[in-house]
């Protein structure tokens, strides 16, 4: 079972997935575009990917002000979600995404990469660190 992570940007979209046995989670792709309702090509290679990995379903950050209220962001993210569960038949699961980027941006300066190298890959990073919560939320309850 592989899941796909999602990060949704204005206009980019982090891009990472796990493996199969649903324990970790890489980062694959920073899908952009010109501008922020142009959503065809996007849904269209999310599809591709979805695919291309045998993904079951989809985990997708949700940002959330920090006293955990819902904005215009948000509600622009449910949007795409709905969208990509009409496009791919999957289900879209919502994750917490809050402090995620920056905590992308924190790995990025440890990992001591260039200003120009981290712009190209903090949401890709993001992805990753949404599915991996996500993942890590799981297995825990499950433990439980």
């Amino acid at each position: 079972m592989r899941i796909l992570g999602l990060d949704y940007g204005s206009v980019t979209v982090g891009v990472a997935v796990s493996d199969e046995l649903g324990i970790t989670a890489q980062g694959l792709e920073v899908i952009r575009r010109k501008e922020e309702n142009k959503l065809r090509r996007t849904l269209a290679r999310i599809e591709e990917l979805v695919q291309e990995y045998h993904v079951d379903k989809i985990v997708l950050g949700l940002p959330k002000n920090m006293n955990n209220t819902e904005g215009f962001r948000a509600q622009s993210t449910r949007d795409f979600a709905a969208m990509l569960e009409r496009r791919t038949g999957l289900d879209v699961i919502f994750q917490d995404e809050r402090l995620t980027t920056v905590a992308a941006h924190k790995a990025m300066l440890e990992a001591d990469l260039s200003r120009k190298k981290r712009a190209g890959i903090v949401d890709e990073i993001a992805a990753v660190l949404i599915l991996q919560n996500y993942l890590d939320s799981i297995h825990t309850d499950g433990m439980r």
